[in-house]
C-alpha cells in the first residue's frame, strides 16, 4: 500500500509559532531530536516564535538558562508562563490582592511582580502550581483557607507531564484532593484556557490566521489551537500517541513523530 503524504508549504508559510515545551523541546533536562534544527530554521527563517508553557515552575529567564544548559541559546522574551498568565488573570480581577500559594518560585514570583502579597491567614486566593515539596500539611491548610472562603485557582490542568524518568503526577492531579474535600472546583488559566492562548498571540502581535500552534497534548495543547483557530501541530515525542488521540472527537492539522518533523517538505499521513 503506498503511503499518503503531506505537504507543509501552508505550514512553512506561517508567521509565527507557539510552541509548547515539555514534551516538544525537551523531557525533564534532555533536550529531544529535532529541536536544535527546528529553532535554527525559525531563526533563520525570521519567523516569530514563543514557547507557550503549561508549566508554572520557572520564570522565563529561568527556562532560557535551563535551555542554555543544553546548548541552545533563546532569548528570556520568547518565553511566557501559566504562572505569568495566572499572575495577570488575577492581577485584572482583584488588584493588589493576597494569595496562598502552592507552588515553585517561579509562580511566586509572577505573583509578586503583579502586585499580589503572600498570605497565609485569609487570602483572596488560593493558588496552586507544579511543585516537588507539597506536603500533607499545606494540602490541609489550603482545604481551611478554601473552606473559608478563598478562591482556588490552578495554574493549568494538566493531569500529568512528560519528564526523563517519565510521566509524573501534573497540576490538575495534585491540586485534585483540595478540590474533592471542599467540593469547590478550581478555574485553570493555563491552556486550553482562551486566555493562554490571547496572551500568546498579544505578545506576538500576530493574527491567529498567521500562526501555527505546536503541541504534545490533545486535551490541552491542540484543544486550544483549535478553539483559538490555529492551524495546529500535535508531535509524538511527549504523552500522546496514535492510540490517544482516537479517543478524541477532534484532530490535530498535523501529526508528527517531532518539531524536526517540522524542516520536512511533507510528511507521511499518520493515520488515526
Amino acid at each position: 500500500m503506498t503511503k499518503k503524504t503531506i505537504s507543509l508549504e501552508n505550514l512553512h508559510k506561517k508567521e509565527a509559532f507557539i510552541c509548547d515545551m515539555d514534551g516538544v523541546i525537551y523531557h525533564g533536562n534532555r533536550l529531544l531530536d529535532g529541536v536544535a534544527d527546528f529553532v535554527n530554521w525559525l531563526l533563520t527563517n525570521d519567523k516569530q516564535f514563543l514557547f507557550l508553557t503549561n508549566s508554572s515552575e520557572r520564570s522565563p529567564r529561568e527556562l532560557s538558562l535551563k535551555l542554555a544548559r543544553m546548548g541552545l541559546e533563546v532569548s528570556e522574551d520568547h518565553f511566557y508562563t501559566s504562572a505569568l498568565a495566572t499572575a495577570s488573570f488575577l492581577a485584572t480581577q482583584c488588584p493588589g490582592g493576597s494569595a496562598y500559594v502552592i507552588g515553585e518560585p517561579g509562580l511566586v514570583n509572577a505573583l509578586y511582580e503583579a502586585g499580589f502579597s503572600m498570605n497565609d491567614y485569609n487570602p483572596d486566593y488560593v493558588v496552586f502550581g507544579e511543585t516537588r515539596s507539597i506536603s500533607y500539611e499545606k494540602i490541609e491548610h489550603a482545604v481551611k483557607l478554601v473552606q473559608n472562603g478563598a478562591k482556588l485557582i490552578g495554574t493549568n490542568p494538566d493531569l500529568t507531564g512528560p519528564t526523563e524518568r517519565g510521566i509524573v503526577p501534573a497540576c490538575r492531579a495534585l491540586i485534585a484532593p483540595i478540590a474533592l474535600t471542599t467540593g469547590v472546583e478550581p478555574y485553570f488559566v493555563g491552556k486550553p484556557n482562551p486566555l493562554m492562548m490571547r496572551h500568546g498571540l498579544k505578545k506576538l502581535n500576530i493574527s491567529r490566521r498567521d500562526a501555527a500552534l505546536i503541541g504534545d497534548r490533545m486535551d490541552t495543547d491542540i484543544i486550544a489551537g483549535i478553539e483559538s483557530e490555529l492551524d495546529t501541530v500535535l508531535v509524538l515525542s511527549g504523552v500522546s500517541t496514535v492510540e490517544t488521540v482516537r479517543q478524541f472527537p477532534y484532530r490535530p492539522m498535523y501529526i508528527m513523530n517531532g518539531v524536526g518533523d517540522v524542516l520536512k517538505d511533507e510528511i507521511d499521513k499518520i493515520e488515526v
